[in-house]
């Protein structure tokens, strides 16, 4: 709660704080006589015409009214409480763009267009890094052309919930009816302990195969494209330094994936799927503590992964393991 009982409630925020963080406090309502306040905590992101919006952490932008505000103040950026390594937005996203590489791209300012046949949103969006270098509208039409001339549906990844992110961007975005289509957490955690693996593992239980190419038997359980042509070779194959794990299944299916790209100081894990009748058997953390001893062997410490918000199974697994979120990522789509 940010407002305290007994504290002197006034509104002490003003258009002039568009884009710092704020705590505000509204009327919702009355029960059995009483006045009922609800509190939101966010980026203020716009105050328009009687109307203030706050865009939260997660991404969702809360239309106020003006008139119902009865409390409001600014308030510092939320305390880091990760136990992970430190690390910027603008550093994290770079790493994870190097991991997910496109085929083609094109700057417009500190934008990157990124595109790669329709395979996986995070090679085929653009990336704002900073401004465009031109008015927000014209740089919207721009991406809609760029896509459009691939044949490919426009998509701006966008960051929130840490310092530095997109919140104002977002809210733009939404005004103009851009659907917000996804929305997945980047975690980051230590990359020792993932390599020592939990207590009472053993590391023998599965034989983990790791290797330097993609091969036919790794994509059969990947199973993410429609055909696995020459534009998800090359965005599966690129990176600083890329590897594939696999642990043998039946008919030539792997049981158990993974890949791992390797970039400095960080290790990102990404595409661990298990085969359905072989979960809960410990493969996917088998995968990945193989691919974290081989990151390790090549001076990594520090890993990084990416989970949509509403795969539980996932996100309950990468719990265990340490990991914590950094900031949510989203992708909105040209209406």
């Amino acid at each position: 709660m940010e407002f305290t009982t007994g504290a002197r409630l006034e509104v002490r925020i003003t258009p002039a704080d568009v884009g710092k963080r704020v705590s505000v406090r509204r009327l919702t309502g009355a029960d059995d006589g009483a006045e009922k306040f609800t509190d939101t905590v966010g980026v203020l992101t716009s105050w328009d015409d009687g109307v203030v919006l706050v865009t939260r952490r997660t991404g969702e932008t809360v239309r106020i009214a003006e008139s119902t505000l009865v409390a409001g103040k600014v308030v510092p950026a939320a305390p880091a409480r990760r136990r992970g390594p430190a690390a910027s937005f603008r550093e994290l996203t770079r790493v994870a763009a190097r991991a997910w590489q496109p085929v083609e791209r094109e700057a417009l300012g500190e934008w990157e267009l990124r595109a790669s046949g329709g395979f996986t949103r995070r090679a085929n969006s653009a990336l704002p890094l900073g401004e465009p270098g031109m008015p927000l509208d014209e740089a919207l039409g721009r991406v809609r052309r760029w896509y459009e001339r691939r044949d490919l549906p426009a998509y701006i990844q966008t960051a929130t919930g840490a310092e530095g992110t997109q919140e104002l961007l977002c809210a733009e975005l939404e005004s103009r009816d851009w659907l917000r289509e996804v929305t997945a957490q980047m975690r980051i955690g230590a990359l020792a302990p993932l390599a020592d693996g939990p207590r009472g593992a053993d590391p023998a239980s599965a034989h983990v195969r790791l290797e330097r190419g993609v091969g036919e038997a790794w994509l059969r359980r990947y199973q993410r494209f429609e055909e696995p042509g020459p534009h998800v070779l090359s965005v599966l194959g690129g990176g600083p330094s890329v590897w594939f794990a696999s642990v043998d299944g039946d008919d030539g299916v792997p049981a158990a994936i993974g890949r791992c790209v390797i970039d400095g100081r960080w290790a990102g894990f990404m595409a661990v799927e298990v085969d359905p009748g072989r979960r809960r058997q410990g493969l996917a953390s088998t995968v990945m503590r193989a691919l974290a001893g081989r990151a390790l062997d090549e001076g990594a410490s520090a890993a990084w992964l990416q989970v949509e918000s509403d795969n539980d199974a996932a996100r309950a697994l990468y719990d265990g393991m340490g990991f914590t979120t950094h900031h949510l990522y989203h992708h909105f789509r040209a209406a």
